[in-house]
């Protein structure tokens, strides 16, 4: 049994995780997911960024509309996701297309639109067909547009009737089936993404696939193996791959182990060698934009070389030269322990709060 399969068959020993009670679990109640006092008619968020269109750095308009709710989130939903904090009951079509005339009232023109429904673009609960008719019809202009979804609302009928500009962004997030299903949660396997991915690229679109770096229960160097494993399983039916270092997100699962000092974010320098192990082993663009970057709940160092990597990080994620990520400092050296460290005492718990005996958190 390898490290990874040991770690997670301890967890199912010591308890029987039941994700749904985690659920809006920092008040107990439904009502803290479901937001219902935020207007249904209105974006949860809106900004620019810059993304590649064509090989080239582009303008992005990235759009977050409040919908109904991910399916698999009223279930319990993944371990580490907080975007069910993004749903409201009763969201209508009406209320969408005003969301919609919202985004189109900040559109400038740019090249490349993002619309994320923190679920499933293609789930008809979330965004109905005339919706998704209108988004295409709107930005029918735009070179690339980006949606998300499970992988169980991908047909090969429904992507074939799909505008060729569109990248659909997959979930995939470990390829290793125990960690898909004790750590994550996630309600698919990773042949379920394999499945999607193809039928999406046989229609001609393109495909970005997402991986979880450092899911509850593993290790440092376990998190590092299963992103390179994920990357070159996810490669075959990928045009880009986005690592996702584990941001701990509130009302989670994730957030108890983390409170309870029985997770610690991942390290930007396991970021770094996933990177370095991934690029040139796949023919995917390799890319990562970390949420929480430098925090503690986010991806993180020591804090004095944390900006300098996480800008040399998105640099590379443009680029793709590794020479980009040739940044050093001297607790790389203490990351390196870190992973011995935890090793020799065969657990995934923060050790550095573990040894100070200071379990409080500092936001």
């Amino acid at each position: 049994m390898n490290g990874v399969l040991a770690l997670l068959y301890c967890v199912s020993l010591r308890q029987e995780i039941n994700y749904k009670d985690c659920v809006g679990m920092d008040t107990g109640s439904e009502d803290n997911i479901m937001k219902d006092k935020r207007s249904p008619s209105q974006l949860e968020a809106l900004w620019k960024e810059k993304d590649l269109v064509d090989g080239k750095i582009s303008d992005a308009m990235v759009v977050i509309m409040r919908t109904n709710g991910c399916c698999w989130a009223k279930t319990g939903g993944c371990t580490m996701c907080g975007y069910r904090q993004a749903s409201v009951r009763g969201v209508t079509e009406e209320d969408l297309n005003r969301q919609l005339d919202a985004a189109l009232s900040k559109y400038d023109g740019e090249p490349f639109v993002k619309i994320y429904t923190s679920g499933s673009f293609f789930d008809e609960n979330e965004i109905p067909e005339a919706i998704r008719e209108r988004v295409f019809r709107e930005f029918s202009e735009c070179s690339r547009i980006l949606v998300e979804s499970r992988p169980e609302f991908v047909t090969t009928e429904l992507m074939e009737a799909m505008p060729k500009s569109l990248t659909v962004a997959l979930g995939l997030e470990s390829s290793d089936p125990d960690i898909l299903k004790i750590s994550i949660n996630k309600g698919f396997t990773h042949e379920d993404s394999r499945r999607a991915g193809l039928i999406i690229k046989n229609a001609g679109l393109a495909v970005r696939t997402y991986l979880l770096l450092k899911p509850p229960f593993l290790t440092e160097r376990a998190a590092i193996e299963d992103a390179v494993n994920s990357a070159l399983f996810a490669d075959e039916f990928s045009d880009e791959i986005s690592i996702n270092p584990l941001n701990v997100q509130k009302g989670t699962y994730a957030e108890r182990l983390w409170r309870a000092g029985d997770l610690r974010s991942p390290w930007i320098w396991s970021l770094v060698e996933v990177i370095k192990r991934s690029s040139g082993n796949v023919g995917s663009r390799i890319m990562s934009s970390p949420s929480g970057g430098g925090t503690q709940r986010g991806v993180h160092n020591c804090g004095v070389c944390d900006v300098k990597l996480l800008e040399a990080i998105e640099k590379f994620s443009f680029s793709q030269n590794i020479a980009d990520l040739e940044i050093q400092c001297e607790c790389k050296g203490s990351w390196q322990i870190y992973m011995d460290s935890e090793r020799l005492l065969g657990t995934a718990s923060d050790l550095d709060r573990r040894f100070e005996n200071d379990l409080a958190v500092k936001e």
